[in-house]
């Protein structure tokens, strides 16, 4: 006998209730913020949306399916299964938090407050959310196969990512590594070839980001824009990565040619260590890092595992 369909709902927890969580009560919350000009109010709105959100999709699952919940703090220590679909509950960001514990399993995003969030990896109203889910159980049509971003250490850590890897010293202070291109189908910005046999260069900066095309609306978006790069960024299911390094100095030890790139499914940036401590980190969590020590070498590329988000 079969298990019955289980869905896992996502969510995090809301500013309201980190308030009330670090103040106590409500009314010593509505006095912190009043002290400093704002109303409990708005923030007390956006947490009743996304309960409302949350009871929504959960009466829109069949009774006789599983289900599971699980808060984003929750999500290393979290078993998801292979026959999962999971269900995103609040912004964009979360869906990217939470595909890097995840191996093909369908994700759903519901926007838990629409007109703030832009909707773009959480697409659907909770209204939806039965329809959805008996889609995603049927055959998998209409899902969008996001490419993802891999780290892997020279002693096997890896860690996978949705918009972004950042690359640097913990802190965001000065960086000192080795840079290199792997890999003869690497291109620079111009679009010409990298010499994939390896251009390799010694670099302090603070840190180089690694991007997909579904982070190409974000962090690596700011970037490219600040620094009016002429490089086209990918689109969310095209294997291909675009990386920048941020602020590099040149001096008489370190360089600044090779600041921005792209790479192919079959390239690889280079990393090696040349400072004490260096943190791998994907899309924001950086607490949940790789750590990487003197002639430590990382090297980033497309990741052969996809994000199933439906359309």
């Amino acid at each position: 006998m079969s298990l019955a369909p289980r869905v896992v709902i996502v969510h995090r927890t809301t500013e309201y209730e980190e308030l009330v969580a670090h103040h106590g009560t409500h009314g010593q919350a509505a006095f912190f913020l009043s002290s400093r000009g704002r109303d409990i109010e708005e923030v007390a709105e956006r947490h009743r949306r996304t309960r409302r959100a949350l009871a929504d999709v959960t009466s829109a699952i069949p009774l006789t399916w599983r289900q599971s919940r699980v808060e984003r703090a929750d999500l290393d220590r979290f078993l998801f299964a292979p026959e999962d679909v999971v269900v995103v509950v609040g912004q964009d960001g979360l869906v990217a938090n939470v595909a890097k514990y995840l191996d093909g399993q369908p994700v759903v995003g519901i926007d838990s407050d629409p007109g703030r969030n832009p909707g773009v990896l959480v697409r659907h109203r909770p209204a939806s959310a039965g329809k959805l889910l008996r889609a995603a159980f049927a055959s998998g049509t209409g899902a969008d196969e996001l490419t993802m971003v891999e780290a892997v250490a020279d002693d096997t850590q890896r860690l996978l990512a949705l918009n972004e890897v950042y690359l640097g010293a913990a802190g965001h202070q000065t960086a000192r590594y080795r840079l290199g291109l792997d890999t003869g189908d690497a291109r620079d910005t111009d679009g010409g070839s990298a010499n994939g046999g390896g251009v390799v260069e010694t670099q302090a900066s603070s840190g180089v980001l690694v991007g997909t095309g579904t982070g190409a609306t974000g962090w690596i978006r700011s970037v490219w824009e600040g620094r009016g790069c002429p490089l086209p960024l990918p689109r969310p299911t095209e294997d291909r990565l675009v990386w920048f390094v941020r602020e590099a100095w040149p001096s008489p030890a370190t360089g600044t040619s090779q600041v921005a790139g792209q790479l192919s499914a079959t390239s690889r940036l280079t990393l090696t260590a040349e400072s004490e401590r260096l943190i791998v980190f994907g899309d924001g969590m950086e607490g949940d890092a790789l750590e990487l020590t003197w002639g430590q070498t990382v090297r980033v590329g497309v990741c052969g595992r996809r994000l199933r988000l439906l359309g």
